[in-house]
Formats: C-alpha cells, sequence, structure tokens
C-alpha cells in the first residue's frame, strides 16, 4: 500500500517507536543525530556525487512549491532510460508521490497539527511530509524508510497496520495518511478505520506523471 504516514507522538514513546521500528526491520537514526544536514550525510559519497549528477533540485508542479526537493524530473537523462540502467536500486525516493503532496501540503496549511509536537514520517520517500513538519515548528522528527536511499513499497502499511493501531490505543498517537486513490488502498480493510481530512486537486505536472491521478487525499486513522 502506497503510504506517506505523518505520526504525532507523545514524547513518552519514543522508545517503544525505535524499538518496533527496528524490529520489523526498518533502518533507524537515533533523535541525537537527527540532524538536518540533508540525506547526503548518510551516502556513500561516489552515490552522492550521482545522485547530484542525476537529479535536480526543484519546487515546481507540485502542491508545496514552497519546499524544494531534490528528484528525478523529465529534465534529468535517467528520467528517460530504461530503468534498469538506473545503478542503485529503483530511484522511488527521487519522486514526490501525490500522497506525499497531499500530507506535506495540508501540514503546511494546518501548523497547529505539528508545532512543538514529535513527528515520525513513516515511509519518506522523498521527505517532504518531513520538512514541512520543520517548517511549521514541529519539536522533534524523524525521517524514516527502509532504504537508505529512501524506497516506498504497498507491503509497508499492512505489515504495520496492528502497530499503528496499538500506537492510538496505548498512545494516542495520531496518524494521518496520504493518497491519491490507488486501488491498493481503496480496498484494504484500513478503509473502515479513516476519516477524509481534506482532498486537494493535484497539479497538471503531476497528473501527467501518475497515469492521470487528479486528486490526493488526507486520511486521519482513527481504529
Amino acid at each position: 500500500m502506497a503510504l506517506s504516514l505523518g505520526w504525532k507522538v507523545p514524547r513518552n514513546c519514543y522508545g517503544l517507536l525505535q524499538k518496533a521500528a527496528r524490529s520489523s526491520g526498518f533502518p533507524v537514526f537515533p533523535w541525537g543525530h537527527c540532524s538536518w544536514t540533508g540525506a547526503g550525510s548518510f551516502l556513500d559519497p561516489e552515490i552522492k556525487v550521482f545522485l547530484e549528477e542525476n537529479t535536480e533540485v526543484t519546487s515546481s508542479g507540485s502542491l508545496t512549491p514552497e519546499i524544494q526537493l531534490r528528484l528525478l524530473t523529465p529534465r534529468c537523462k535517467f528520467w528517460w532510460e530504461r530503468a534498469d540502467l538506473w545503478p542503485h536500486g529503483d530511484p522511488y525516493w527521487a519522486i514526490y508521490w501525490p500522497g506525499g503532496q497531499a500530507l506535506s501540503r495540508y501540514l503546511l496549511d494546518n501548523p497547529d497539527v505539528v508545532r512543538g509536537k514529535s513527528v515520525l514520517d513513516l515511509g519518506s520517500g522523498c521527505g517532504a511530509t518531513a520538512i514541512a513538519a520543520k517548517m511549521n515548528g514541529a519539536s522533534k522528527i524523524l525521517a524514516n524508510d527502509i532504504d537508505p536511499n529512501m524506497f516506498y513499497d504497498e507491503n509497508l502499511a499492512d505489515s504495520l497496520h496492528q502497530w499503528l493501531k496499538n500506537c492510538c490505543w496505548t498512545f494516542g498517537t495520531r496518524v494521518l495518511i496520504g493518497d491519491p486513490g490507488r486501488p491498493q488502498f481503496s480496498r484494504h480493510s484500513i478503509q473502515h478505520q479513516l476519516h477524509k481530512v481534506v482532498e486537494y486537486s493535484l497539479p497538471e505536472p503531476t497528473r501527467q506523471e501518475n497515469n492521470g491521478l487528479t486528486t490526493s487525499t488526507v486520511w486521519d486513522f482513527q481504529p
């Protein structure tokens, strides 16, 4: 299930979140080392150079022109190359997915959702939702994904569904999900536990890059 999950977690929940994330096989950067120095700080120098040469920093064509991201765009060489020629695994992290756009837009428009709070951006991808939380005053932010160069996978939501419910029931964690109506999400049992918060019309460039998807929605998970 292609989800971008924004978490608002109580302060006494850090240890549980990190323990559960590690036990689920997802890498976690310690809070004390989660500074805003950019993804390049964690990359091999050769990979960093390759990514800088084959992606571009842009803020156009999305719901959040306030946020600049390093992405794979139609102006980049590998946008037009066969996928198997990209040497570092599928660059899903280099696409600003519609679900992430909606969730990031919602946080930018509603700063009180994250201001002074702790946020876990799970399935972070390009990191836009974590950046939006930082811009609006979140006190602590953890951008988490299952690949060092970031990746998002439809199995993520399914494997963590019960964990999400436990965090909501035990700690009062608020879980926000961004999704543009992909079939895997629409058919999942989580639909019965969602409340629609807001729906956005996607910009034309995003529609063209996502097979004609026209809207993206933010959902509040209420198990």
